[in-house]
């Protein structure tokens, strides 16, 4: 079945990482997070698909190309970002008038509930939440789809909108709709009209992450890294104790003394140790290093970045060429054991973690010494001074 995947946003939730890089480039378990989602699409039954990219285009082009395992891929451009309605407008032109799945590039779903997505025929994806007042929800009669509330206070159900549609072709003609309160022309509006005039079928999902945020973008990879075939390609020392699900790739190194527990990935031309160790669902991205008795607890270190001596950085997500200087400690753990907040978009808000760490843009550096507060952001190309103690966002 064609496919449009919406890839064209911004990803401001998620800065300072996409104040260099488009959002679907994040890398989870050593993919961008768009592959995972156009590699999905193809597993359960995408025949056609479109990207519809905005922010940092080229960037999306370059990596995906032509084809994704063999299914031919299109780009449509969405230059003002408008919604979601919109972007998929923007990709009408490449479709047949024929039904279509609508995926979003950010988010990522268990196998099965996408194989039951494009069998439904007119359907929407479906997530069981405790508390759904803060998302699209569904009303269900008889398993049919009969309506659509964003952010309830009571809501008709606890069935929420997964973002992931397979509709009628007639939606096409469907559109064009006006701009909601958020300035915005909605998906969910052309879903509503579907419901009008079709049976829309909920498929339950059993597992769904939309990535929005660093945490979830943690979270994307504690995910993903358990999926990672294990393998040891590159070269490691005879002293290195490896155990679990660890993958090193060809051209990374793993020296003397080295203790890494899976999930973890060592991408190629990175080097870990001596006498490091790695721990909980990490990834470490290509050339990058970790050095001499540092720990890495369950985070993302993403392409050239170093933390060479004697840190420790635990449940954190750093940006490229980030350099850690020595001594360099992360608090992951508030003391009064509440969720870890963190700013997003001028706010504060609940990671819902009781451990998490830090936020580091591309480029950041710290002085020795330094000591990185739990919930601190530090910006693109951010500096700290010989043993600073960093307690707000930088």
């Amino acid at each position: 079945m064609q496919t449009v995947v919406l890839a064209a946003g911004q990803g401001t939730r998620m800065r300072p990482l996409t104040d260099r890089r488009p959002k679907p480039m994040l890398p989870v378990a050593g993919r961008p997070l768009v592959e995972h989602t156009l590699s999905a699409a193809v597993d359960a039954g995408a025949t056609r698909l479109v990207v519809v990219v905005g922010y940092k285009a080229d960037a999306v082009r370059e990596r995906i190309g032509d084809t994704v395992d063999g299914v031919p891929v299109e780009y449509a451009v969405q230059d003002e970002q408008r919604g979601t309605a919109d972007a998929v407008f923007q990709a009408s032109d490449h479709l047949d008038y024929e039904p279509f799945v609508v995926l979003n590039g950010d988010a990522l779903y268990d196998d099965q509930s996408l194989d039951d997505l494009y069998d439904a025929g007119p359907a929407v994806a479906s997530y069981r939440v405790d508390d759904p007042t803060q998302y699209g929800v569904l009303a269900v009669e008889n398993d049919r789809v009969t309506g659509i509330v964003e952010k309830p206070a009571d809501p008709p159900s606890d069935l929420i909108n997964a973002g992931a549609y397979s509709f009628p072709a007639a939606a096409l003609d469907e559109l064009d709709v006006s701009e909601s309160s958020r300035g915005e022309r909605e998906l969910t509006d052309v879903l509503e009209r579907t419901i009008e005039s079709h049976a829309v079928t909920p498929i339950p999902v059993d597992r769904w992450l939309d990535v929005g945020r660093p945490w979830e973008l943690l979270k994307a990879n504690e995910w993903k890294l358990t999926e990672v075939e294990p393998a040891i390609e590159g070269t490691v020392s005879d002293d290195a104790t490896i155990s679990g699900r660890v993958r090193v790739e060809a051209g990374a190194t793993v020296n003397d003394g080295v203790t890494i527990e899976g999930p973890a990935l060592v991408r190629s031309g990175a080097t870990v140790g001596p006498n490091a160790y790695i721990r909980g669902a990490t990834l470490v991205g290509p050339d990058a290093s970790v050095g001499h008795a540092v720990e890495i607890k369950n985070a993302v270190l993403m392409r050239d970045t170093a933390v060479n001596h004697l840190s420790y950085v635990g449940d954190s997500v750093l940006g490229r060429s980030v350099n850690f200087g020595a001594g360099t400690v992360v608090a992951n753990l508030r003391h009064d054991d509440e969720a870890v907040r963190l700013t997003v978009k001028g706010d504060r808000v609940s990671t819902g973690r009781r451990k998490f760490g830090v936020v580091v843009g591309d480029g950041a550096k710290t002085g020795i010494d330094t000591s990185l507060n739990a919930g601190v952001t530090l910006s693109t190309d951010a500096r700290t001074g010989v043993g600073e103690s960093v307690t707000k966002d930088r």
